[in-house]
């Protein structure tokens, strides 16, 4: 039986076919969506004619026994167990359910339903009229436009989802239910069982040594605990007899462990050697051979002195010598100057070699108040000058020879030596080379400060050094040929500061200072006890006519001017004060404290009451 297609649309009702012809419904418009659906005609061979299910089973409702009324469908008293499936009924389903709905049995044939479209009836064939084709689904009726030319097919868009009023639908035939199981029923207990002999046990002591050497490095245990949780492992592990489990040797175990650990350790060795080299250091065995001597720069640091003492060949590499020091805070102290080493030192023989006190050679400290020969205390004691203190820092002892320079050796040096070429500076060449000691011409052209002299130098190299770098350190202080005292030279200004620095204390440096340049500028002779004590060689603070006429050209007593060269070596505070003295009217002062300060006086008769003020407290 051919169906005409489902449309798309509204519920509808379906209504029980007439027996007689109805009349025809006034005719509509055809609709455009109907094209191709055209419904086949009704049959009259008296059979029912039944309406074709709406497109959806569960909203078609069975017509209604008389007055259109509906009729509910009850469902079947019984129903198949679902596992009796008969292929050939179940598609017999469908037509059993339509004769059901329309109460006729199933040996009744049903009909296609009349097109849901309204139409006028067609009038009986005659035999005027020619006999025509039946009509065929797709034909088009007369009088309706030509079918429009289809688009290329698409997939048509989903339905929009509706919310349809609740209907009475059919239950839906489910299948009775199963019969409940049987618990299952208790497993026999089973009786103990001896356990199985192994057929070849036999060969286990014939070729046990074969099997242990085959098998020896098969561990069982691991693939049991890998297997331990899997339950179907677990069930037949029961279901199977214990088997005697057999004792195997584990000579050759410990000889593979042996193995590995010496492999391990061969490994070991080389990434060792291999980060050794290119990670380590080389370093010389022993504590040295010949003496040499090093220099250390001020402000080395210690990868720095390592580095010099590598170069030098005293230590074989800086790294040697950086790791023996660490943690040494005497080698963080080192101090620039002169150390004697040896050569092919290892690392910690440098290092205990450089920080002892004795290896340390050249070092020279000249303060301020020294002059170039010594001086003589009133307790006896010796104050090197400067002669002594040069000649004590050339001293070394390299492989057996000093190198010590003696003090009559310097002396002649500095009588013979030509100012320029030395490093005198340029405004005290002149004036230096009219002194009337020609062994003090350097006097008061060396500065107060530690120097490192280099042992084994000749005197002139050490004099050149010394008073080189002296130069340079009074030209910081302040004193150049356009930086001079009040109408004075720099040469006299430096003659000045060096009384000055013998003559009082800092405190009092700059009324010193002004006292000197008042009694200069009256032409009033200085009497300053410092100047004679230079030529005695002592620093007594009064002196007698005696001592004055030993002075010499010294002797300020008599002498109203400046005496010809400087006495002493000036600080740079005294430098400074001969520079900028200070602003007063004081023309005599004397030593009044205990602490070394000066009463200061303009006036003879306050001269005097400062003396005797001196001599009451002790200090004259």
């Amino acid at each position: 039986m051919t169906q005409p297609p489902e449309r798309r649309g509204g519920r509808r009702r379906l209504r029980e076919p007439d027996e007689s012809p109805a009349t025809p419904p006034p005719s509509r418009r055809p609709d455009p969506r109907d094209t191709g659906r055209q419904a086949v005609p009704p049959r009259t061979s008296g059979r029912h004619e039944l309406p074709q299910p709406s497109a959806n089973p569960h909203r078609a409702q069975p017509p209604a026994e008389g007055g259109g009324r509906r009729r509910r469908l009850e469902p079947p008293e019984t129903l198949r167990p679902v596992d009796d499936y008969d292929p050939q009924a179940q598609r017999a389903a469908p037509a059993r359910a339509a004769h059901a709905r329309h109460g006729l049995d199933e040996s009744s044939e049903l009909q296609a339903p009349a097109s849901r479209r309204r139409r006028a009836p067609e009038p009986p064939p005659s035999a005027a009229q020619p006999s025509r084709r039946p009509v065929q689904p797709g034909d088009r009726p007369a009088g309706m436009p030509a079918e429009p030319p289809r688009r290329p097919a698409r997939r048509p868009e989903p339905p929009p989802v509706r919310r349809e009023p609740p209907t009475d639908v059919i239950p839906v035939l489910t299948p009775p239910p199963a019969p409940p199981t049987p618990p299952p029923a208790p497993e026999p207990v089973r009786a103990p069982q001896a356990p199985v002999e192994d057929e070849y046990d036999d060969y286990d002591d014939e070729y046990g040594e074969y099997d242990d050497a085959a098998y020896d490095d098969y561990d069982g245990e691991e693939y049991e605990d890998e297997y331990e949780d899997e339950p179907y492992e677990e069930e037949l592990l029961e279901e199977q007899p214990p088997k005697k489990k057999k004792k195997r040797k584990r000579g050759k175990r410990f000889v593979g462990w042996v193995a590995a650990i010496a492999v391990i350790a061969l490994l070991a060795g080389g990434a060792w050697f291999g980060v050794t080299k290119v990670f380590g250091y080389d370093d010389f065995d022993g504590g040295g051979t010949t003496d040499v001597l090093f220099q250390i720069a001020d402000g080395d640091s210690t990868s720095a002195i390592g580095t010099k003492l590598a170069n030098a060949g005293i230590v074989a590499s800086s790294k040697a010598f950086v790791k023996a020091g660490e943690g040494n805070s005497k080698v963080t102290k080192l101090q620039h100057g002169y150390y004697v080493m040896k050569q092919h030192m290892s690392g910690s023989s440098a290092v205990d070699k450089i920080t002892a006190a004795e290896s340390r050679v050249g070092q020279m400290e000249i303060r301020a108040y020294t002059q170039f020969d010594d001086i003589t205390q009133p307790d006896g004691k010796i104050t090197p000058g400067v002669f002594t203190q040069l000649s004590k820092a050339s001293c070394a002892d390299l492989n057996g020879k000093s190198t010590c320079i003696p003090v009559a050796e310097l002396r002649k040096t500095v009588e013979a030596a030509d100012p320029k070429a030395l490093g005198v500076p340029s405004w005290a060449i002149d004036p230096a080379s009219k002194t009337e000691r020609k062994d003090t011409k350097l006097e008061g052209l060396i500065a107060p400060g530690v120097y490192d002299m280099k042992p084994g130098s000749t005197a002139t190299e050490l004099l050149t050094d010394l008073v080189k770098l002296s130069s340079e350190s009074i030209l910081n202080a302040g004193l150049s040929d356009k930086s001079t005292g009040e109408g004075k030279t720099p040469y006299e200004t430096l003659i000045i500061a060096s009384i000055i620095e013998r003559e009082a204390v800092k405190a009092d440096f700059g009324k010193i200072s002004r006292v000197i340049y008042n009694r200069l500028a009256i032409n009033m002779r200085l009497q300053m006890d410092s100047t004679v004590n230079y030529v005695l060689d002592r620093p007594t603070l009064l002196t007698n006519e005696a001592d004055r006429v030993k002075a010499g050209s010294y002797n300020t007593y008599k002498i109203p001017a400046l005496p010809p060269s400087p006495i002493s070596v000036p600080s740079s505070d005294a430098i400074q004060a001969a520079l900028h003295p200070t602003v007063g009217d004081w023309i005599y002062f004397v030593k009044c404290e205990t602490n070394g300060l000066s009463c200061f006086a303009a006036t003879n008769d306050e001269h005097n009451r400062n003396r005797d003020l001196a001599r009451s407290r002790g200090v004259i």
